[in-house]
């Protein structure tokens, strides 16, 4: 090899070694983050699998005790609210009678001994009018039950069984005692009658 030739190979190994040291250092600095994340994960890491499990158990304590307490608050004000609401539940109810009683006082106070009957009765029948439109406002139904209906133990009570008077009123209701009332379709007392039998 001549002179010229080793002169060439050397400044070519030079340009190499100068284009080639750029791209080391490159991959030195991508080498050092990399190293980074690594001992980041190694720390994170130098916990025991028991260690992490105990985290993860605390983790999960502390969210049930969360949720238990939460849904005790929820619980706890629930219930609040039902005794709240079962206290003024009939509120509106005894309001929309107040004015039937003050009828009612209106009618004693202006009946006298020489009051006519028929005058008495005309009240009392404006009354008794008006307090059956309020129950009716508030969903109160009377339950029609007539002598000779067919006994029903949804809606009927039967309070005693007699020997029938006709044949043809033979496990039907031969009296009514006290009519039954529905609330909505709650039967809210039963309709008391007699069987016949």
């Amino acid at each position: 090899m001549s002179k010229e030739d080793n002169n060439k190979e050397t400044i070519e190994k030079e340009q190499n070694t100068a284009e080639a040291t750029p791209e080391k250092e490159v991959k030195n600095e991508v080498t050092e983050e990399e190293q980074a994340e690594i001992e980041e994960e190694e720390e994170v890491d130098d916990r025991t699998p028991e260690e992490n499990l105990k985290e993860e158990v605390a983790e999960a304590k502390d969210k049930y005790l969360r949720l238990f307490s939460e849904f005790e608050n929820f619980r706890r004000r629930t219930a609040r609210e039902k005794l709240d609401l079962i206290k003024t539940a009939s509120e509106e109810l005894v309001v929309a009678l107040i004015p039937v009683v003050d009828d009612f006082e209106r009618a004693l106070q202006n009946m006298s001994d020489d009051a006519d009957a028929k005058t008495v009765r005309e009240g009392i029948d404006l009354v008794y009018q008006k307090f059956t439109k309020t129950l009716n406002q508030k969903g109160v139904e009377k339950i029609a039950t007539q002598k000779g209906d067919d006994f029903n133990d949804e809606v009927h009570e039967a309070i005693t069984q007699i020997p029938a008077p006709e044949d043809k009123l033979k496990g039907k209701i031969v009296d009514v005692i006290e009519p039954g009332y529905k609330l909505g379709d709650k039967v809210i007392r039963f309709a008391k009658v007699v069987t016949g039998a």
